[in-house]
Formats: structure tokens, sequence, C-alpha cells
């Protein structure tokens, strides 16, 4: 994609969905760290669910590591991965309270510190808790830089390359829930709406079918 298209493309975007926003329910950097290790192949939907419940007895750090991996599970068994999400919590809770004083650090590079949080975990409680700069790829993100050509790439770590390079950094972290809603809404992973879909002009994936 060309520089003038990528911005055309990133305007359209921002016009298009002025208003985006995360759509996992918190109030603390620590409910919303539990709420993205939840969403891992799973709805925001399901994890909104499951953490309204959740968080009314286990809302932070120190309250989480009173249950046993096996209470924990039967909180979350309807997100999936169940196992490995509730040991991933467990233990970046037991890290939150003896590295970091009990506090969600506030830093990419400590937040991967934590057991089991990867960087696109990462990027989103950086970006969306702390204001932060960053470009978290999950699959909309990944399928969607890729069809639109705005950044190619075969990982999730090529295409979060290519779209900071793409996109002003100020406008990292709403560019990546344009890209969320923009996946969501029309293009779809098995049937992208493109005939409805005002980047199409644009759009690589439209203009090689």
């Amino acid at each position: 994609m060309k520089k003038a298209d990528k911005e055309k493309t990133l305007a359209e975007l921002a016009r298009l969905y002025p208003d985006a926003k995360p759509a996992l329910h918190y109030t603390t950097p620590y409910e919303l760290l539990v709420a993205v290790i939840l969403s891992a192949q799973c709805t925001d939907e399901r994890v909104n669910k499951v953490t309204e419940k959740l968080f009314v007895q286990y809302s932070t750090p120190e309250a989480m590591v009173t249950l046993s991996q096996k209470e924990l599970e039967t909180y979350i068994f309807s997100c999936g991965f169940y196992r490995m999400k509730a040991e991933h919590i467990l233990s970046a809770s037991r890290d939150i309270l003896e590295k970091f004083h009990g506090e969600v650090p506030g830093t990419i590079e400590e937040l991967m510190s934590l057991a089991g949080v990867g960087k696109k975990t990462a990027n989103v409680v950086y970006s969306v808790a702390f204001g932060g700069d960053a470009i978290a790829v999950d699959t909309h993100v990944f399928r969607v830089s890729n069809r639109l050509g705005l950044a190619k790439g075969k990982t999730p770590l090529e295409v979060e390359a290519g779209l900071n390079k793409a996109i002003p950094k100020a406008d990292w972290s709403k560019a990546h829930h344009w890209l969320i809603y923009h996946g969501r809404r029309v293009c779809h992973s098995q049937k992208p709406n493109c005939a409805g879909c005002t980047l199409q002009d644009f759009c690589d994936y439209n203009k090689n079918k």
C-alpha cells in the first residue's frame, strides 16, 4: 500500500470509529490485566460475564492469590484454556505482589516480566491502563492489517513493527481500536463485507480478489 493510501485508510478508519474503545470491563489496571489474559481465544462478551462475578471478591492480586488454581478454574472455565489462564493469572499476581509491591507495573518491559504476560497483553495494558503509545496485534488487527496492506507480516510482531512505521505514534493506541472495530463489523474472518467497505479502493485484498 502506498503512503498516500495508508494516510487515506487511517483517516477513514478514524472517521468510521471515532468512539472506538476497549470492550473489556475493568476499573483498575489489575482488573484489565486479568481480563486481557482471559480474552485470549475468547470473546470480550464472555470475559465480561466471567469477570463480573470474579471481581466481586477477587479484584486485587492480594485477593486473587488466596484462590487455589482449581478454585480459579471454576470461575473462568467458560473462557476456554482455563487451566493455562488460571496458572498465568495466579503467577502474574504473585509477581505483582513480590516484585512490584502489589501494583501493576507501568512499562511494557516490566509488564512482560510478569509470568504469562506476552507482548500483546503488555501492549494492551500499557496503552489502555497507562495511556502509553502501543499497538496490540490481536487476531482482528493481524487480519485487517494484512488484508488492507497497511502492514504485512506472518507473525503478530512483524505486523506490529509494520504498523508502528505506517501509523504516527500519537495514533497507535487509537488505531489499535479502529482496526479491531473494523474487523468485527466489516472485515470478518470468513466473509468480509467488501461490498459494504468504504476502504475497498485502498485495500490489497479487494484489489486481488
